[in-house]
């Protein structure tokens, strides 16, 4: 028994020597330390070999057990412009804004410029229509036995038309009309260009100059035909007679050194420009000065004037006219009275019909127009002489074609203005127009 002890004993004894070497020979994450936090690294696979180079080790990418930094040199990214795109799609945004308000403003021009064309023909026929009835009044009241009735009616018939009259030859609805015309067709114009140029270019090309110049238009255009009738109409007998501005005014640039051209030398290196087309430009230059632009002026300053004296003529014809009705019938005055009714009242409604059946004031307006576009035209062309660069003039050949096409004229036409370009040539002696167009 004693050695059964004793042999159980040391059979323990190497069994918890076997155990403690086996607990000693597992690996240390078993150990209760620090490191049992840190995670084994993975092995690494073959894919990754390719991209050994782009790891560097001081800085960048932060691990637990090393810094990596990613180095991405070796890839090839193109090089981008620097262009402002935002800015460039904000601009594109403008200009669309731009030509949407301008096809609407043309809409609205087209709409009262139909309305106050039709004020003019009935006015005109009522107004008209007030008078002859009241003449013949007039004329049968000292015979009818109801002669207080007809004196009467003829008296506020033709009272009322006076200050129709009146009313009427304030505003000129024919010229309210030819204004809402023009604008019409300036606004579909200014439309096409902002249109044309969203259409040509790019939101990278467009830039803030292109927007402020479509608006400093949109601004002309609103001053030099104003949709409300009161306040803010245009002024119907001015004192002086200038020409339709219906364009921003240039900024004055400051002069430097022009750049000599030759006579006959190669227009594709000065942008399509030569000293001869530069002589054909001031020739015509002069002309338009001389003769196009005064000659309207001129002839819209007698216009101007016919058409205030019939506009005062008319409403103080029917206003006697009324006086005249209130003494039919009354002793000796009353047989001159009546005539004096009827010859009045039949005055007032020709000069009426002058006036309006002839539309006075759009044919002021008309000539105002057509001096203003020639003044278009003068500053064109002084803008693009004025300019030093003749990289930053408008191409000579298409400014020539342009030029030709607005006076009605062929480009061989032009070459005759050369002459007019020399200082030897008075104004005096200057006889053709030239413009054929109008």
């Amino acid at each position: 028994q004693t050695k059964l002890q004793h042999r159980n004993r040391s059979t323990k004894s190497m069994a918890a020597l076997q155990a403690q070497r086996l607990f000693l020979a597992q690996p240390s994450s078993f150990l209760p330390s620090t490191s049992a936090a840190r995670p084994r690294p993975r092995p690494r696979r073959s894919g990754a070999a390719t991209c050994r180079a782009a790891l560097r080790v001081p800085s960048g990418i932060h691990t637990a057990q090393d810094r990596l930094s990613l180095k991405l040199d070796w890839i090839d990214v193109p090089a981008s412009p620097s262009v402002d795109v935002d800015g460039g799609s904000v601009s594109v945004e403008k200009l669309r804004a731009i030509a949407d308000a301008a096809a609407d403003r043309a809409e609205m021009h087209d709409i009262i410029g139909r309305q106050r064309d039709n004020w003019n023909h009935l006015l005109l026929h009522s107004t008209n229509s007030l008078t002859l009835a009241a003449s013949i009044m007039a004329a049968l009241a000292p015979a009818a036995p109801g002669m207080v009735a007809l004196k009467a009616s003829a008296g506020v018939l033709l009272a009322s038309a006076a200050v129709t009259m009146a009313a009427v030859n304030k505003i000129q609805p024919s010229q309210l009309a030819e204004e809402q015309r023009n604008a019409r067709r300036l606004w579909r114009e200014l439309e096409r260009d902002v249109r044309a140029a969203l259409a040509v270019g790019a939101p990278t090309t467009t830039t803030k100059d292109d927007v402020q110049e479509a608006m400093d238009r949109v601004l002309a255009l609103d001053a030099a035909y104003p949709l409300p009738l009161l306040p803010g109409m245009l002024e119907k007998f001015p004192k002086a007679v200038e020409p339709a501005r219906w364009w921003p005014r240039r900024r004055a640039a400051q002069p430097k050194r022009s750049r000599s051209l030759g006579r006959r030398g190669s227009a594709s290196g000065n942008n399509g420009w030569t000293q001869d087309l530069e002589e054909e430009m001031r020739g015509i230059l002069r002309v338009i000065k001389a003769k196009d632009e005064q000659e309207f002026l001129r002839v819209g300053k007698l216009v101007l004037n016919l058409n205030r004296g019939l506009a005062v003529a008319g409403p103080a014809l029917a206003g006697t006219a009324a006086l005249a009705s209130v003494f039919i019938g009354s002793g000796e005055a009353g047989a001159w009275a009546s005539g004096a009714a009827v010859f009045g009242g039949a005055l007032a409604a020709a000069v009426n019909t002058v006036e309006h059946g002839g539309q006075m004031g759009m044919l002021f307006e008309l000539l105002r127009n057509c001096a203003g576009f020639y003044r278009k035209i003068q500053e064109d062309i002084e803008a693009n002489l004025g300019e030093p660069d003749l990289k930053r003039r408008e191409g000579g050949e298409v400014f020539a074609t342009k030029v030709a096409l607005k006076l009605g004229r062929s480009l061989s036409d032009l070459k005759q203005f050369r002459k007019m370009a020399s200082p030897s040539v008075r104004d005096e002696d200057i006889q053709e127009f030239a413009g054929k167009l109008f």
